[in-house]
């Protein structure tokens, strides 16, 4: 009898660690659970240490079950995703308790904390060391004023940086919090909590990170930083393989281009930004059971089409849905394509499963690489990994059009992207089975077409802060400029121009294009090549020594 009940006690243990619900892990929604609403003040003399708080204690909360939701305020950059709460209790049937204070939400959930850490407001740097520690301490985050209110729900203190790091440099600091904790940190994720800087703070990724036991910094990627720059090479040369990176670079030390550029060539992948809000919470939540997801594909990979001698245009937006214009009421009114990564299965699927079930018959959703990744700076032996693991992603989200970016050779806001013939070589050799490739953010003048494959560059990028005349003198130019037909022009479109103002440019072009979505663009494409082949010519300087 006792030899049954351990074994009993063991399946039943097995079995419930298989169906325990971890971040990046989706099972069943849960039928209950909690919503907090955050401040909108971010400010470290403002709200900052509440906020704070309460996301530290959702990464405890939510390590082993999707428990706590925070409500994030309107002005929130990820702006689509207000509209996921009430998706879950109307899908899903959830059922939500508010939790209306600090005090309240600590009386209900500060079981899930062993203690604090305290951060220091004369030291920045402080809260992301504080961040570290919370994680494998599993303790929620606070400020001196803070101290009092946890105190009072029981719990004590794990570590006080008070005093500790003021007037040292980030690379001390951040050298002090890897000697004592990297040791315990997690190999398959970073958080780079950076974005906007000096006496503000927007951690919506960190409840991710506590939850994981991540390590948390905004070490610099500009080369010129060199302390910083060196550091920041030893823990990503430390991580594992294809893992992720989740968060954003400073806005104050490096370009977007360093930053990505430099992830890359250790083979890892990012996920942005330091602002995505509840992650631990929507990463653990599944499909419906009546769900599959599909798109509104038009053509096959052996379709056939014929382009007319006409103006073709395509328009694409990169950014995805979550800080865009999905939820205007003129999208639907013409063809109109969305950049929906294929990591959105994995860490937040209901969302993907919410805008897939919302799309219109015009919607077209557009893959590409797991993670966020420049394939120039991607060592040639991660490739094929990366490659193998985007196209079984692709073809789980009915996805067949890949999209490229790299932005690792120039590091403007806007800069340069075209791609080396080596790293096209890659994407067909890897890809075989997509319909076609589109490239860039802004305009570049990569093209290339084999086995009924195109591979387009976009030749316009449409900023949302140019004047609808001025984006309109800028298309008619750029027509006028292409006078062979068929022209294939690819636009892609910043995430903060409404449809509303994108018809209204299209309307006025001097040349009535026709709007096509992207699979159908690259299928006509292929059928009369008016576009040269071309490619970036590497240049020195271009490789360092992780890409060689």
């Amino acid at each position: 009898m006792k030899s049954f009940s351990i074994r009993f006690l063991f399946v039943f243990t097995l079995l419930a660690s298989m169906l325990r619900a971890v971040p990046g892990t989706p099972v069943a929604a849960p039928a209950t659970a909690y919503a907090y609403a955050l401040k909108d003040n971010w400010a470290l003399k403002g709200s900052l240490p509440e906020n704070a708080l309460i996301i530290s204690l959702q990464g405890l909360a939510n390590t082993d079950a999707a428990t706590l939701y925070l409500d994030y305020p309107e002005s929130w950059e990820f702006h689509e995703f207000s509209i996921v709460k009430g998706f879950y209790q109307t899908r899903y049937g959830m059922k939500f308790t508010q939790l209306a204070s600090l005090d309240a939400a600590l009386d209900a959930l500060g079981h899930f904390a062993k203690g604090y850490v305290v951060w220091d407001q004369h030291a920045r740097t402080s809260i992301n060391v504080a961040f570290t520690a919370a994680g494998i301490m599993r303790g929620v985050v606070v400020d001196e004023s803070l101290i009092p209110l946890v105190e009072k729900h029981g719990l004590k203190k794990l570590a006080d940086f008070r005093g500790q790091f003021v007037g040292q440099s980030d690379v001390q600091i951040y050298q002090w919090a890897y000697d004592r904790y990297w040791k315990d940190c997690s190999r398959d994720m970073l958080i780079w909590m950076g974005g906007r800087f000096d006496g503000v703070m927007e951690p919506g990724i960190a409840d991710m990170g506590i939850a994981t036991h991540a390590f948390f910094t905004d070490l610099s990627a500009d080369p010129r930083a060199k302390e910083e720059y060196a550091m920041h090479k030893l823990l990503l040369s430390q991580m594992k393989p294809l893992s992720y990176v989740f968060g954003w670079h400073s806005y104050k030390k490096d370009s977007e281009g360093q930053w990505v550029g430099l992830t890359s060539s250790y083979g890892l992948k990012v996920i942005g930004l330091n602002t995505f809000p509840n992650l631990t919470f929507v990463s653990q939540i599944g499909f419906t059971p009546d769900f599959k997801l599909t798109n509104n594909n038009h053509v096959t990979r052996d379709t056939k089409l014929t382009a007319k001698p006409k103006l073709y245009v395509c328009l694409v937006q990169t950014d995805s849905m979550g800080l865009g214009a999905w939820n205007e009421p003129e999208r639907g009114e013409f063809p109109y394509n969305w950049g929906l990564g294929v990591d959105g299965m994995r860490w937040m699927p209901a969302i993907t499963q919410m805008f897939t079930q919302d799309r219109k018959p015009n919607d077209y959703f557009i893959g590409g690489q797991s993670g966020y990744m420049y394939p120039i700076t991607t060592p040639a032996k991660y490739f094929p990994g990366l490659m193998k693991e985007m196209r079984e992603m692709m073809a789980a989200a009915d996805e067949s059009v890949v999209g490229i970016m790299d932005h690792s050779l120039h590091y403007e806001p806007v800069g340069y992207f075209d791609v080396p013939k080596r790293t096209v070589d890659l994407y067909y050799a890897n890809v075989p089975d997509a319909i076609g490739f589109i490239n860039g953010y802004a305009a570049a003048h990569t093209y290339d077409l084999r086995n009924g494959q195109a591979f387009m560059s976009y030749d316009y990028y449409m900023d949302e802060k140019r004047s609808e005349a001025d984006v309109v003198a800028d298309l008619d130019e750029l027509i006028r400029m292409n006078p062979k037909r068929p022209y294939y022009l690819l636009i892609d479109v910043r995430e903060w121009n409404s449809i509303k103002r994108i018809k209204s440019i299209m309307d006025a072009l001097e040349e009535k294009p026709e709007i096509v979505p992207v699979d159908t663009f690259l299928k006509l494409a292929a059928s009369n090549k008016t576009y040269q082949t071309r490619y970036r010519t590497s240049q020195p300087g271009d490789l360092d020594e992780h890409q060689q």
